[in-house]
């Protein structure tokens, strides 16, 4: 099978910039910068008064004769809610266009960049606006329409990226065709190419349930195994030297046709061509969804893009320990019976392969993008977890804004019949409740941002939550615990007092804070209310788990201050690569504290349900 053929001019790789889009992005945009750098200290709007209607009205200014100006309310943890059409700049006394480029170029200084690393910054930044002006002249799907729709049309249908960074869909490396082809947002089925390659290089790792045999099965069928060993056995090689891997169709033509063809000439490296399979791209970018078998296997694929401060390859030594990972880490959701009474589950990244390439091994000693650029995992099927009148969405949903301005969160909760308050409490048991749990029983961290969530929903309520992007981002925070070998390098170093970041920052911080701002701006539900509801949450969980109080002392989610952990001053000062994943605290930005607003529930009762 060859890859669909998308065929734009140049004219038409750029149709979607438009003056009156590109106002509407970099003001939107805009905002998102004050809001985010204002948060984390990185800028200081100075409060000129507050009107009667409660908006304070701020003013920036980066430079003589520029001034920024826009009205606000401050809400619970330090979250700027702007008013988007208040904001203005004057260069000299005249308003002049919004601009988001300009904005980092005048705080730039502020900001402490790296005069080395502001270019590449820059060029996120503007990629992002590339992007975001498609997604408000294409994908033009309303909040209400999609509480109707399926999976992956929800899925591409994203527009704001991780809602705490600010450069947050650079994707350096595709080109504008490249974009049609693989973007999330413009949801063209592609199909991946296969590589054979030879087992002198190749490990592949599977769940002690699952041989690479079973895995060729299931994700190929018979004609087209046969197909590809008769191309090995055509370049008179052995099929059982080989192991068959599935790649991304970028990778192979931007990275490893070129830098690889050593291995390719020597016939340690095989293409065998394209699978029959079609996939969409999810929001993670190098994560595909197959739509042609959606109870196969999603793909995730090396993708040597920049995009968030990372560089998309995947270790070839880190996918042999996933598997076993996974599974230890299944074997405690599923043996547990809170969890289980919760709904609460996971996709396992069921097997894995590696490809390592001997020239970089033998010159570089540390860790390389360029020994990164070879390895595929196979994750569960979300499709196969749903019972009857269940679908799934991305938890990402709950912060869509649609281009026509309408939040997709309250959406839901009009198709769902029930209030505000009854839709959030059911959503907190199931998504809230268990990642409690998993913390506070078994020092358990996820990273269980709106993309790396999929919430299984009946009639437009989530019932039940699904973490995935387990070994790269899970780890356990008791360097005390005994601990299986191949599972040891999910253990990270973290001072007591910083263990309960984990929730604060990844939960409260980082989704919390934006789901509150929708609510509060979209139907005037009172924030208050909705951290009573989370309050709530929590203490129903430490009332039935009386045996945790010591942890939940020293781990104590009402405290009066939480630390500020910044993301974008992370970025900002390498964003070729953020932290070490195997020690995020040590390279973590802190920028002071925070009023903890579950902080004036604390001794107040809750009923027990």
């Amino acid at each position: 099978m060859t890859q669909q053929l998308i065929n734009i001019s140049a004219a038409e790789a750029v149709a979607h910039l438009q003056p009156a889009t590109w106002l509407k992005v970099n003001r939107l945009h805009v905002r998102k910068i004050i809001a985010e750098f204002a948060h984390e200290l990185l800028i200081t709007p100075v409060l000129e008064h507050t009107d009667a209607a409660g908006w304070g009205h701020y003013r920036l200014s980066p430079a003589e004769g520029i001034t920024y100006r826009f009205q606000s309310r401050l809400l619970s943890l330090d979250h700027w809610h702007i008013d988007t059409e208040s904001m203005e700049k004057q260069v000299n006394g005249n308003t002049v266009p919004l601009d988001a480029v300009h904005f980092i170029t005048e705080f730039s200084e502020q900001l402490g960049f790296d005069p080395a690393l502001l270019p590449t910054y820059l060029e996120e930044i503007i990629s992002t606006l590339y992007g975001s002006a498609y997604m408000h002249t294409y994908n033009t799907t309303t909040a209400a329409e999609l509480t109707t729709a399926d999976y992956q049309d929800i899925e591409h249908a994203m527009m704001a990226g991780h809602p705490c960074f600010v450069a947050n869909n650079g994707r350096i490396g595709y080109d504008t065709v490249d974009y049609r082809k693989y973007a999330p947002e413009a949801a063209t089925p592609f199909p991946v190419i296969w590589l054979a390659g030879h087992k002198s290089r190749t490990v592949f790792t599977g769940i002690d349930s699952l041989k690479y045999e079973e895995v060729l099965q299931q994700e190929l069928d018979a004609a087209t195994i046969e197909t590809f060993h008769a191309i090995l056995k055509d370049k008179g090689l052995q099929v059982e030297d080989y192991y068959l891997m599935p790649i991304h169709p970028w990778q192979w033509y931007n990275k490893l046709a070129s830098i690889f063809s050593p291995d390719i000439a020597a016939d340690y490296l095989v293409c065998l061509g394209y699978g029959k399979d079609e996939y969409l791209p999810q929001q993670s970018v190098r994560t595909l969804f197959n739509v042609t078998t959606p109870e196969r296997f999603y793909v995730k694929s090396a993708l040597s893009i920049l995009n968030m401060g990372f560089m998309r390859g995947l270790s070839p030594y880190y996918m042999r320990t996933t598997p076993g990972i996974n599974e230890w880490v299944s074997a405690i959701i599923e043996g547990d019976a809170y969890l289980r009474q919760k709904g609460f589950t996971m996709l396992k990244e069921a097997a894995t392969m590696g490809y390592t390439n001997h020239y970089f091994e033998t010159a570089i000693k540390g860790e390389s993008a360029y020994k990164k650029m070879l390895a595929t995992l196979w994750r569960e099927s979300p499709v196969n977890k749903l019972q009857p009148g269940q679908r799934l969405m991305t938890m990402a949903a709950l912060l869509h804004v649609d281009a026509h301005g309408q939040a997709m969160l309250p959406a839901l909760i009009r198709a769902s019949g029930l209030d505000t308050t009854t839709w959030l409490q059911q959503y907190m048991d199931c998504y809230l409740s268990p990642l409690l749990h998993c913390f506070y029983y078994y020092d358990l961290r996820f990273m269980p941002h709106g993309e790396n969530v999929i919430l299984i929903m009946e009639n437009n309520v989530p019932v039940k939550a699904i973490m995935k992007d387990i070994a790269e981002e899970v780890a356990i925070v008791n360097s005390e615990l005994e601990l299986p070998e191949n599972v040891k390098r999910i253990v990270i170093p973290v001072p007591e007092e910083l263990k309960i970041l984990s929730i604060f920052t990844q939960i409260f911080d980082c989704f919390f804070r934006f789901v509150s701002h929708i609510l509060v701006e979209h139907v005037n539900y009172p924030e208050e209310q909705f951290w009573a509801l989370a309050a709530e949450c929590i203490q129903r969980y430490q009332q039935l788990h009386p045996e945790l109080e010591a942890k939940f002392k020293r781990s104590d989610l009402f405290a009066d201050e939480i630390i500020k952990t910044c993301l974008n001053r992370l970025q900002i000062r390498n964003n070729q690569r953020m932290i070490e994943p195997n020690n995020p605290f040590k390279s973590q930005q802190f920028a002071g504290t925070f009023k903890n607003p579950l902080a004036a529930f604390k001794h107040k009762a809750v009923p027990v349900a």
